[in-house]
């Protein structure tokens, strides 16, 4: 089982903050740290000091870490132009030694958009032009060394484009699609994606998403066209502590009012984590996203470095 750090710095992170975070990722054997790519809390609170962006933080992580894999859950298309996004992450690959991965979504959360002035269409548009970038990024990675890729879509044209820079990894850093629609994210990471995520819901929930993904593979023919199977991966939010208070206290800020979805925490001890890996591994989950809310809390990173990890060799 692969299991990675995901981190929420709109809570209210700088960078020293996150750094701190991932180095002890890093030191403790987890195998990535992932940060969200939002520009506000999402409650009440102002989350000081403020929001950091996603890839220039990733960018500096990648010159101050060594092993660790860095990466988005989720980049929204609608931030960023698919041209400059695909040069921004080739670029951070290449200053990271070949350790970046692309999660991307289609966006959802309208406030953000309203406040710092980022147009948010509709839902289908909004789909529609997630299509369109994960097209042109992984066309333009794609592109030989020496040729020029040009798109022509609803909302996005390219015109002989150098494709350059190329990333590291190649054909290019993996890209990460989830959530859980029913229709058009299945069929988009069957598409396009190298991994399939369900985040932080229950696992009969995340077993239904990982059919609809399959069936949408077996319809866009993925293995004929020599591509390998899509990873897949569910997120989980935990807050585990030595004792049930412990771990109580870390739940507290999961009750404050939010706009995210309903979840399905582990709250309680590392064996209740451990178990839920386990209930995970059993429907054919390769990966998990580990969320952890609290940056200051050093000691709940530890604690699933030295009473979780030793423990997952051989779940399945």
């Amino acid at each position: 089982m692969r299991v990675t750090v995901f981190t929420e710095p709109h809570r209210g992170a700088d960078y020293d903050d996150q750094l701190r975070f991932a180095r002890l990722a890093e030191d403790g054997g987890f195998e990535a740290f992932f940060r969200a790519d939002h520009y506000q809390a999402m409650g009440d609170d102002p989350a000081l000091p403020g929001p950091t962006d996603a890839w220039l933080t990733l960018a500096a992580l990648a010159r101050e870490t060594s092993r660790i894999r860095l990466g988005t859950l989720v980049t929204s298309a609608t931030f960023r132009l698919p041209g400059p996004l695909a040069v921004m992450v080739a670029q951070v690959d290449q200053m990271s030694g070949g350790r970046v991965e692309l999660g991307i979504g289609a966006g959802w959360y309208a406030r953000e958009h309203l406040s710092y002035g980022i147009p948010f269409p509709g839902t289908t548009e909004r789909f529609d032009r997630l299509a369109e970038q994960l097209e042109v990024i992984t066309g333009l990675w794609g592109t030989p060394s020496g040729e020029t890729f040009s798109f022509t879509g609803q909302h996005y044209r390219l015109t002989e484009a150098p494709a350059l820079p190329k990333p590291v990894q190649t054909p290019g850093p993996p890209v990460i699609v989830g959530g859980r629609g029913p229709k058009r994210t299945p069929e988009l990471a069957a598409r396009y994606a190298d991994e399939f995520n369900v985040p932080f819901t229950g696992v009969t929930q995340t077993a239904e998403a990982y059919e609809r993904v399959r069936e949408a593979g077996d319809r866009v023919d993925r293995a004929g066209t020599g591509r390998p199977p899509l990873v897949l991966s569910a997120g989980i939010v935990v807050a585990i502590g030595r004792t049930d208070a412990e771990a109580r206290r870390r739940a507290a800020p999961l009750h404050a009012k939010s706009a995210l979805p309903p979840e399905d925490p582990v709250v309680g001890s590392p064996e209740q984590l451990v178990d839920r890996i386990g209930e995970f591994a059993a429907i054919g989950t390769e990966r998990v996203h580990l969320r952890l809310i609290d940056f200051e809390d050093l000691d709940h990173l530890e604690l699933i470095a030295a009473e979780v990890l030793p423990r997952l060799d051989g779940v399945r």
